[in-house]
């Protein structure tokens, strides 16, 4: 039994330092959102616009040179729909003036967005919490049963933690004549502290 529990414990510690360390060499700036409906609509339209471009530099006979970057575009955006995976409704593409509707062109807009969003470190620590305490629960034992209980009150910490910031954001904002005074209550601050509140901040 002393020995099942000293497996728990260090299966347990290697979660940990495995969750701690993907967070601490990703960053937020790595990690990305699932692909949603409209980029995979938008990748589908990529694919449709540069085929049709292709026709159309064959019909207008255009440069061959124009005719290779066409035929080459058409190729390169196969890449795209197939990394993207195909859309569950295809968007009007049957000729170029489907193509070129305003509708496509808001489509691509919103992707583009869609596509620069990251999660905020408060996301980022929170999925790691959960995921420490999924593999507590799964290892058990007294030491998987300390460990969850330790990662559940960091979260509750982390979350009281981005309401403080969060309120005193609306506090300056609301009193631009005591920023300066705000600042000056918090000039003593450890530079880790003014880090986390920092990242936070862009959270």
């Amino acid at each position: 039994m002393r020995k099942l529990s000293q497996t728990h414990k260090h299966l347990t510690g290697l979660g940990l330092y495995i969750i701690a360390g993907v967070l601490l060499l990703t960053g937020c700036e790595s990690l990305r959102f699932g692909v949603n409906e409209g980029q995979k609509e938008n990748a589908w339209l990529h694919n449709r616009t540069a085929a049709a471009a292709a026709q159309v530099a064959e019909v207008q006979d255009s440069s061959a040179e124009l005719r290779d970057l066409t035929e080459l575009s058409e190729l390169q955006s196969r890449a795209f729909t197939a990394y993207f995976g195909l859309p569950n409704e295809y968007p009007a593409a049957r000729t170029v003036d489907d193509i070129l509707a305003d509708s496509n062109r808001q489509l691509a807009t919103e992707a583009v967005e869609d596509s620069k969003a990251r999660p905020s470190p408060w996301d980022v620590a929170d999925a790691g919490l959960e995921l420490g305490i999924g593999i507590c629960a799964i290892l058990g034992g007294v030491y998987g049963t300390k460990a969850a209980k330790f990662l559940k009150e960091a979260g509750a910490k982390s979350k009281a933690l981005k309401e403080i910031i969060t309120g005193n954001e609306l506090f300056k904002n609301a009193n631009q004549t005591q920023t300066q005074a705000f600042k000056q209550a918090h000039a003593n601050q450890s530079p880790e502290t003014r880090q986390i509140v920092a990242q936070a901040k862009v959270g």
